[in-house]
């Protein structure tokens, strides 16, 4: 009956501006996400220099790592962004080995200000874990206090701050909440910056897609992309035994693949070894990298790859010039903005110091300096 078209109708519209309503986003908060979104596409091009994480040099301290001339260099690459890792569970608050820690970043500041280059000031290590966040949270939100009024007169367009790297496999509620905490701490004293965050189990990109977005506007969602782990880690002694297996080329090439150390028998290194036929070429980054687009999408947040690389030990030169371009323009296709790991230490893209005259054809090509010339 007409009559009942027309109820229909009316109860139709009525729910459908229910949930409009109940979906509307207040416009403050979208300002402060497309300046997020805008934030993250100036992060591109990106590089780690690896330098005050190093916990196990008891000298770090003690050294000057990067200079005006690597600035140089850097610029001359086509680099615009360097992250900073910074161990500060190491430099108690106030005391003089901090403050010789904040006088080297304010020198790196004034480089990047005099070259042109974004800053991201990333809290590296630290003790975590499900036992102890709520402890670690409270000196967390105390480090970053102290930076927040330290640097609030810095452009919001030129330094971010990476709140946390790596946070290991935990209750990812524990990480969440701990998270928000550390933003709301920063908030009180700085409203504008943009910050960057990460999920729980390393900045996974698996357990980032199994989140939801915080509430804070002016995010950047971070994470990792080592994969496949078992190609870009082969050797790499800190990690263990299921790395133990070099000599691993990318993509798979079945007819110089390597025999499984035994070493790796039993661990998840084995079962890397039977998979890798199949993760280990571009298609299977591609797809990797876009479950995590989608996801950035499904929720409209921006993202930023803040590590990739390989482990140059073990792993040869074409197979690491491979694959980095191919994460690299994977990454420039999603629109994801990408930092190198790293300049001038394991991971370097170097074949000696750092110096034109060191950069191999190959990485050359994979980093498009010859585009750039």
């Amino acid at each position: 009956m007409p009559t009942t078209t027309v109820v229909n109708t009316v109860v139709a519209i009525v729910i459908l501006l229910a949930v409009s309503a109940a979906n509307a986003v207040p416009k403050p908060f979208l300002d402060e996400r497309a300046i997020a979104f805008r934030h993250a596409a100036t992060l591109d091009d990106g590089v780690n220099i690896s330098w005050f994480e190093r916990t196990w040099d008891a000298g770090v301290l003690k050294k000057n790592a990067i200079k005006a001339s690597d600035f140089q260099l850097l610029k001359h690459l086509g680099f615009k962004t360097i992250r900073l890792p910074v161990a500060f569970e190491r430099f108690k608050p106030n005391d003089r080995s901090m403050q010789k820690v904040t006088g080297y970043i304010d020198g790196i500041l004034k480089l990047c200000s005099l070259y042109e280059f974004k800053l991201i000031i990333c809290y590296h290590s630290g003790n975590l874990n499900d036992d102890n966040y709520i402890a670690e949270t409270q000196y967390v939100m105390h480090i970053w206090q102290q930076l927040a009024k330290k640097y609030l007169r810095q452009s919001p367009e030129k330094l971010f701050f990476d709140i946390f790297n790596e946070p290991p496999h935990m209750n990812p509620d524990h990480w969440k909440n701990m998270a928000n905490n550390v933003i709301a701490a920063i908030r009180k004293i700085d409203k504008s910056r943009t910050l960057i965050v990460g999920a729980s189990n390393y900045n996974s990109i698996y357990e980032l897609s199994r989140t939801t977005p915080l509430n804070d506007p002016n995010l950047i969602y971070t994470f990792h992309f080592y994969e496949p782990f078992f190609f870009t880690h082969q050797g790499a002694e800190w990690v263990g035994d299921q790395v133990a297996t070099i000599g691993v080329p990318f993509p798979y090439d079945g007819a110089h693949f390597p025999p499984l150390n035994p070493k790796a028998q039993g661990t998840a290194g084995e079962a890397h070894y039977n998979m890798y036929s199949r993760d280990g070429n571009e298609q299977s980054i591609k797809d990797k990298l876009q479950l995590i687009k989608d996801w950035a999408t499904r929720y409209n947040v921006p993202l930023l790859c803040g590590e990739y690389g390989v482990y140059n030990k073990y792993a040869d030169l074409d197979s690491r010039c491979r694959y980095i371009k191919a994460t690299r323009q994977t990454l420039k296709s999603l629109k994801i903005p990408g930092i190198l790991w790293d300049y001038n230490t394991n991971f370097s893209i170097f074949a000696g110091k750092p110096a034109i005259a060191n950069l191999p054809d190959c990485m050359k090509d994979a980093i498009s300096y010859k585009l750039k010339q």
